[in-house]
């Protein structure tokens, strides 16, 4: 009567070495996919917290008081307020903003217009700027280390008149927002109140 004997004899060591091997290269691999993975995921992870921060942080700030006048500069009385006229700077830490790609809207109980953005050479006269409807224009550069331009750095400070002429003015006792909407970062709004009584140039709250 025959008995099955187990025998490892064919078993030698040239085929212990291929398994061992196909098993390292197996485990390397998988790890490489596991760890690029990883990476990947960190990295996207760490881009979206940047981009997060970014666009939920402001960078910009009202420099000083906002006026409301009845022309660019001065005027004769009257019963509403023509010109918003306010001073812009960068938070702490801010980084710089292009104005050329900044929105402003103007907004009150009954409307909302989007301003039109006047171009070219800064400080520039927003009277004299021409076209039609609501405009908004930068009418002086304060701490411009070289030639002005219209990116908003550090230490800088732009004068903005917005031009609410073609609507009538902002009558007595009307709040108003004006929202300026740069391509990077939140939107940043001013409201304030024009007093009951309109002088030719006034300290709006």
């Amino acid at each position: 009567m025959s008995s099955l004997k187990h025998n490892d004899a064919g078993f030698t060591g040239l085929e212990a070495a291929i398994v061992l091997i196909a098993f390292v290269v197996v485990a390397a691999v998988f790890s490489y996919v596991v760890l690029g993975a990883g990476f990947f995921t960190t990295q996207k992870a760490q881009q979206t917290v940047h981009t997060s921060v970014d666009q939920a942080s402001s960078t910009l700030e009202i420099v000083g008081n906002v006026y409301g006048t009845n022309s660019a500069a001065t005027g004769a009385s009257t019963d509403v307020v023509k010109f918003v006229n306010f001073s812009m700077a960068l938070a702490p830490g801010g980084t710089p903003i292009d104005f050329d790609k900044v929105v402003m809207v103007y907004s009150n109980s009954t409307q909302l217009v989007t301003m039109n953005q006047t171009p070219g050479t800064v400080p520039v006269d927003v009277d004299a700027t021409g076209g039609t409807g609501v405009k908004w224009a930068i009418v002086g550069i304060q701490n411009a280390p070289g030639t002005p331009s219209r990116l908003l750095s550090q230490n800088e400070q732009f004068e903005i008149s917005c031009d609410l002429s073609s609507i009538n003015g902002i009558p007595r006792n009307d709040q108003f927002t004006v929202e300026i909407r740069p391509a990077v970062g939140a939107a940043f709004s001013i409201s304030r109140t024009v007093p009951a009584a309109v002088n030719a140039v006034n300290l709006l709250y």
